[in-house]
């Protein structure tokens, strides 16, 4: 598989910008992970964190869930890989842990956003409320948040991917 990416255009409008640019963050941790088998996806960046580039899309499903269907929409979606016993079970990985499992689950919960998103203006409110805080969000902030998490992670994720075999790049 090869990824493409591409950056939104110049002079989009607000909402295809903002779309665009959470979409070339996904991407770009899709590329960050391109090439690498199983067993470097799960490699871990330094004892003892558990933090790997399999980690991060899992755990990005996870973010992708909490936003777009249990905040935004107030579905009763349950936690992937994650629990009450083990919130981080999204970066605790074994050997049956596979990267064509945790990418088709992160991007079935890609599309699970689009499709949720589009149903929404950016001023438009969540229908749920945030577990922790009980605030409402509209869809500019989440989409905002996103972009946001996306970034920071992709910083981690260029610091894994070269440490596993020393490529670099945006």
């Amino acid at each position: 598989m090869t990824i493409e990416r591409s950056e939104p255009a110049t002079e989009a409008d607000e909402r295809t910008m903002l779309e665009g640019w959470l979409d070339y963050h996904r991407q770009t941790l899709a590329l960050k992970c391109e090439g690498l088998t199983d067993a470097q996806l799960r490699t871990a960046s330094v004892a003892p964190s558990t933090l790997s580039l399999m980690g991060l899309v899992r755990h990005m499903a996870e973010v992708e869930r909490s936003w777009f269907r249990r905040v935004l929409m107030d579905e009763d979606a349950g936690p992937i890989y994650s629990s009450d016993a083990d919130p981080d079970g999204d970066f605790r990985l074994t050997e049956a842990d596979t990267w064509a499992e945790a990418y088709a689950i992160w991007q079935a919960e890609i599309e699970t956003a689009r499709l949720h998103a589009a149903r929404f203006t950016l001023d438009d409110l969540s229908k749920g409320r945030h577990r922790r805080t009980g605030e409402i969000f509209n869809l500019r902030w989440i989409v905002t948040h996103m972009i946001e998490e996306y970034a920071r992670h992709n910083g981690h994720a260029d610091l894994l991917r070269e440490r596993i075999d020393g490529a670099t790049g945006d």
